[in-house]
């Protein structure tokens, strides 16, 4: 099966930011992929800005290293690189001040294509951006933001945020991206959901025990020390990526497939989420690894901060308090410096209502595993008699659904999800993105359980490098005679 790609209309996009490093790892590369793949037309244009003085061919020579370095291993001897590099400019520019705004408003205003701005840069720049591309006749009803997070600290810095935007943008030009919803298999979890009759009637507190979302690392905080430790794992992880899979979980069936209608079913959830008890959240902060300690120092020295009570590592239980999943706990888990990679979300039915093996067969429960990272795809247990003779022993097996192989190498091509998003932005899709509200009321769920464990002063647990986090963190699911499921790669 060969997937099909429609290419877009002709655009285009500048990035503020255009040397930094989400340009360099994710934009550029993403980009040049969807021009191999005739997504993105011949004739688009993707204009750098940034602080840095250069010409264009020297954007184009710091992109083609990028693309090389990041790009995937996509072939470029066939002289596509040559043709993408050709679609790329570059604007000197100051984001607080007058230079290159004149020259950046003389190449793209006016132009009878679509305009779309990436914001790669600090929060604290959105503003400024915003109010000069208003003010050079960029900011018109066919111009597109997309605009990274962290979207606030707080529900005060959001909701100012967002009033800033509103004052140069309408919601329906703001593309608030999180990379979390363009995989594959994040969207392919509603299509299991909605397009198909054996999974939809069980999606509830009657069948389900519980559901898990884990996000788990290997890296520690690397270069991002200052950022991460006024952030920690709260911030940076569960408000907005782990919500966002929360959501889409838990919502209700939207009436459509259209943006709006599938954010207002997000909201909802979002809305309905229970507060959390300070003893169903646990914190902590990963210790030097044992074998290498000079490799791998502890948090606190990798954040430069030997008093830091920021976390490394988080858990928690929470409810939703509607029909669908009352009395059915949700458990959230994330953190850095873990045993293995990996992101799942784990929905755990319960136990039949009578076994009629008896208790030697023990217990065994469906679950439905949707792998988000680093091996994608969905997997379903199922119980089974064991083979051979000697009784009725039961066993566990997956079947395994992977697209790779149900599609074949032609079908199951590899898309980033930047690459996937960049393309909705230009297509007008804001069905992937956060709206308004959505971040809104994420932040409104999610600073009264800040302010709590800073209130109690709180202090993280240590946890073991390579471990799969604090010991507490068992201990929240055991008091509910549950269990995590092992974090594998």
């Amino acid at each position: 099966m060969v997937s099909r790609v429609i290419p877009v209309d002709p655009f285009d996009l500048v990035i503020f930011g255009g040397t930094g490093d989400l340009a360099r790892r994710k934009i550029l590369p993403g980009l040049f992929r969807r021009y191999c793949s005739g997504q993105m037309p011949e004739n688009a244009r993707i204009i750098g800005a940034a602080r840095s003085d250069m010409e264009a061919h020297d954007y184009a020579a710091l992109a083609a290293e990028a693309i090389q370095e990041f790009g995937g291993g996509k072939a470029c001897e066939d002289g596509t690189l040559e043709k993408f590099l050709t679609c790329l400019d570059y604007v000197t520019i100051d984001a607080r001040g007058d230079r290159g705004w004149s020259e950046l408003q003389a190449r793209v205003a006016g132009k009878d294509r679509i305009e779309a701005f990436y914001f790669s840069v600090a929060p604290s720049l959105f503003g400024d951006l915003a109010e000069r591309l208003q003010s050079h006749g960029m900011a018109d009803s066919k111009a597109r933001i997309v605009v990274e997070k962290p979207f606030g600290r707080d529900l005060a810095s959001a909701q100012a945020l967002n009033a800033t935007l509103a004052k140069y943008f309408d919601e329906k030009q703001i593309y608030r991206i999180d990379h979390y919803l363009g995989k594959e298999t994040v969207q392919n979890l509603m299509a299991v959901r909605f397009g198909n009759m054996l999974f939809e009637p069980l999606w509830n507190s009657q069948f389900v025990d519980h559901i898990q979302i884990t996000v788990a690392e290997t890296v520690g905080v690397g270069g991002r020390g200052e950022y991460y430790d006024k952030s920690g794992a709260m911030r940076d992880m569960v408000q907005n990526h782990l919500m966002q899979l929360l959501c889409l979980i838990a919502m209700e069936p939207p009436a459509r497939f259209s943006p709006d209608a599938v954010r207002d079913e997000k909201l909802k959830v979002i809305r309905a989420l229970d507060p959390v008890e300070p003893h169903h959240i646990v914190r902590g902060q990963y210790d030097a690894d044992p074998d290498d300690p000079d490799a791998m120092p502890d948090y606190r020295t990798a954040v430069d901060n030997p008093r830091s009570k920021t976390e490394s590592f988080l858990a928690l239980k929470t409810h939703i308090a509607n029909w669908r999943w009352a009395g059915t706990p949700f458990y959230l888990r994330t953190g850095k410096r873990l045993c293995a990679r990996s992101s799942e979300i784990s929905i755990v039915f319960k136990d039949t209502p009578h076994s009629i093996f008896g208790e030697e067969a023990g217990r065994h429960r469906n679950v439905l595993s949707i792998r988000l990272q680093p091996n994608e795809g969905i997997t379903l247990g199922v119980t089974i008699k064991e083979p051979g003779p000697g009784g009725m022993r039961l066993i566990d097996v997956p079947l395994d659904m992977s697209f790779a192989d149900a599609l074949g190498p032609d079908g199951a091509e590899h898309v980033d999800a930047y690459e996937r998003l960049i393309m909705d932005v230009i297509r007008g899709n804001q069905t992937l993105f956060m709206r308004g509200d959505e971040v809104e009321a994420a932040w409104a769920w999610t600073d009264p359980i800040i302010e709590g464990w800073t209130k109690r002063g709180d202090v993280p647990k240590p946890y073991d490098s390579h471990g799969a986090g604090p010991d507490t963190s068992t201990q929240l699911m055991r008091r509910d005679d549950r269990e995590w499921r092992e974090i594998t790669p």
